[in-house]
């Protein structure tokens, strides 16, 4: 006997909340935003297992450094046909582009040290001579 229906494990947003490490202010601007679309049941919001994994990679992509508009274009392909092509190639060109942010910081932060270093080593060297005088 094959059962079609599934029973669906739902969440409340407390019990998000919890799970993420995120607060209630957070699920909700997601699901202001439209990101999140979970059940009413009366006043009380139930979420699926859908709105629990949009907002598993919603929290991702912040992690990466994208934007909501990005995470949004990002987390919807999430709903649609897996593989499409141009869903793949935009997902690519979000990670060579944010990949080429964080080495142009990666940079800046390294240029930043050497010279903080060669300032230290100044000031190190100026005061070392008025001690000595």
């Amino acid at each position: 006997m094959h059962n079609s229906q599934v029973p669906s494990e739902t969440w409340s947003i407390a019990e998000l909340a919890a799970e993420y490490d995120v607060s209630l202010r957070t699920i909700r601007f997601y699901e202001d935003r439209g990101l999140l679309s979970p059940e009413r049941r009366g006043t009380a919001r139930v979420y699926h297992s859908r709105d629990k994994v949009r907002l598993g990679l919603i929290l991702r992509g912040k992690r990466l450094g994208f934007s909501l508009g990005e995470i949004a274009k990002i987390v919807d392909m999430y709903d649609a046909e897996p593989g499409e092509e141009g869903q793949l190639v935009y997902l690519l060109e979000q990670i060579a582009h944010r990949r080429a942010e964080l080495e142009q910081r990666r940079q800046d932060i390294e240029d930043a040290l050497k010279d903080l270093a060669e300032v230290e080593a100044r000031c190190q060297a100026d005061l070392e001579a008025l001690r000595t005088r």
